[in-house]
């Protein structure tokens, strides 16, 4: 699966864009058929803490699943929005059965 990590308004790492696709990618476990995915990281400006924004789109045939997640780092957002595609796509294997 071909995954597109974007990142808006700062240059992401190698080691977290890294860290992302695997996350992504381990995805294709719990469905066979996703097309591809996108990935966008952002900072939203406000005092809170948990400022930094994880956006993840996936497209599986008839479905674009997505899940946007805020978190105090990126690699908690990817990991509690991988976890809830994941929800979504054991949803659309159900309704596919």
């Amino acid at each position: 699966m071909e995954v597109q990590v974007t990142s808006i308004h700062f240059k992401a790492d190698q080691d977290l864009i890294s860290f992302i696709q695997d996350k992504v990618n381990k995805l294709t476990l719990f469905h066979d058929k996703i097309i591809s995915g996108n990935v966008t990281l952002s900072l939203e400006k406000d005092q809170d803490r948990e400022n930094k924004v994880v956006e993840i789109k996936l497209h599986v045939p008839g479905h674009e699943l997505f899940s946007r997640r805020k978190s105090s780092s990126f690699e908690q957002g990817t990991a509690d929005a991988s976890d809830a595609i994941r929800r979504q796509i054991s949803k659309v294997r159900k309704q596919r059965a």
